[in-house]
C-alpha cells in the first residue's frame, strides 16, 4: 500500500457544478482507474482501494458526485445521463478518455458506471460493479410508493458525532480504519458537534426516483469491455439475496466478457475488503481476448493480508 495520501482537486463539470476528486499517482503512464461511490456515499470510501491502486503503479481517482460529500449540490441533475455527463468531464479533466481506464463503482454507483459504459462506448477498458450495477428495483418491490417507503433513509441530523462514530465502529469491528474513516465522512459535522448528512433528502429522494426507473437488463448487451461484478454474500440481509442471485446471473449471462465473485461480507464491500476488490479492479482489463463468463466464490484476505482459503476457490460455475 502506498504511504502518499491522496490529494484533492476540483474538476469543473457545469457552469455552477464542480465535483471534488481524490486523486492518486496521477504522474503515472499506467491505465488509469476512475472510482465511483454509491448513494449516500463518498469518495473517501475508497481510500483503501485507491491506495493499493496506486501502488500496483495506476494513476487513480475518485469522485465526489454531484450532491455529495464536498462536491457542489445543485437542485437538478441526479439523472443517469447527466451524472454520466459529469463523469466525461471528470475524465476529459485527466485526459484518460482515450486511456481506456478501468471504471470502478459501487451500489447505485455500479448503476451508474454500468449506464455510463453502455452509452459511452470506446471509454472504458474495464468495467467493475460492486455489490451494485444489478439493481432493479422495480423487480424487487411492487410499486414507487412501496419502494419509497422501504429506501427513504433514517433522518441523522442532529445525532452526535461521537454516537454516531461508535456507532460505526460497533457495527463494523472488522473494518480496516480507511473504511471506517471513510463511511465517517459520509456526514457533515455542525458547529455543536452533531450531524447531518452531506446529502440532502431531497436530492437523495431525486436519486432513488431514478434508480427505480433504471433498467440495467437493458444495458447488459451494449457493454463491450471486460467485466467483473464483486458481490457480497450477506449474511445479514439474507431475505435479498435470492433475487440479488438472479439478477447477478442476468448480468453474467447477457455481458459478453464477465466474471462474477461473490465475497462473504457487507455491501460496501470495497471499504471492508480493499485489497481484495483492488485487486479485482487491476486485473479486470487483463482479461481483454476472453469472450467467457465465469462465476467465483471468494473468500476475503486474514488479517495479515493472506487470502483465506475456500474449497469453491477453484469452482467455477459456467
Amino acid at each position: 500500500m502506498t504511504d502518499q495520501p491522496p490529494e484533492r482537486t476540483t474538476v469543473r463539470v457545469e457552469a455552477d457544478v464542480e465535483l471534488c476528486v481524490l486523486t492518486w499517482n496521477l504522474r503515472s503512464d499506467a491505465r488509469p482507474a476512475l472510482l465511483v461511490h454509491g448513494l449516500a456515499s463518498n469518495s473517501r470510501l475508497w481510500l483503501g482501494v485507491g491506495d493499493f491502486l496506486a501502488s500496483a503503479g495506476h494513476p487513480v481517482a475518485a469522485v465526489d458526485l454531484r450532491g455529495h460529500g464536498h462536491s457542489s449540490k445543485p437542485d437538478a441533475g441526479y439523472d443517469f445521463e447527466t451524472i454520466g455527463a459529469d463523469l466525461l468531464g471528470v475524465l476529459d479533466h485527466f485526459a484518460w478518455a482515450d486511456r481506456a481506464p478501468v471504471i470502478a463503482g459501487q451500489s447505485w454507483g455500479a448503476n451508474v458506471v454500468l449506464d455510463f459504459t453502455a452509452h459511452h462506448h470506446g471509454c472504458a477498458g474495464g468495467l467493475v460493479l460492486v455489490d451494485g450495477g444489478t439493481i432493479d428495483l422495480s423487480s424487487r418491490f411492487s410499486d414507487w410508493p412501496t419502494c419509497l417507503g422501504a429506501l427513504t433513509p433514517p433522518d441523522l441530523r442532529g445525532v452526535p458525532f461521537a454516537e454516531f462514530e461508535r456507532m460505526v465502529r460497533s457495527r463494523h469491528p472488522d473494518w480496516p480504519e480507511s473504511g471506517i474513516v471513510g463511511t465517517l465522512a459520509n456526514m457533515e459535522i455542525q458547529g455543536d458537534g452533531t450531524i447531518r448528512p452531506w446529502l440532502s433528502l431531497e436530492h437523495h429522494l431525486q436519486i432513488l426516483r431514478n434508480l427505480w426507473e433504471h433498467r440495467p437488463y437493458e444495458l447488459y448487451s451494449k457493454v463491450t469491455c471486460p467485466t467483473t461484478v464483486i458481490a457480497a454474500e450477506d449474511a445479514s440481509n439474507a431475505r435479498w439475496m435470492p433475487g440479488k442471485r438472479q439478477e447477478v446471473d442476468a448480468a453474467r449471462s447477457a455481458i459478453a466478457n464477465c466474471e462474477v465473485h461473490w465475497v462473504p461480507g457487507d455491501h460496501d464491500l470495497h471499504a471492508q475488503h480493499p485489497e481484495l476488490v483492488g485487486d479485482l479492479i487491476h486485473k479486470t482489463p487483463e482479461r481483454q481476448h476472453s469472450s467467457s463468463s465465469k462465476a467465483f466464490t471468494a473468500a476475503p484476505p486474514t488479517s495479515d493480508g493472506h487470502r483465506m482459503s475456500s474449497p469453491s476457490d477453484e469452482d467455477r460455475v459456467s
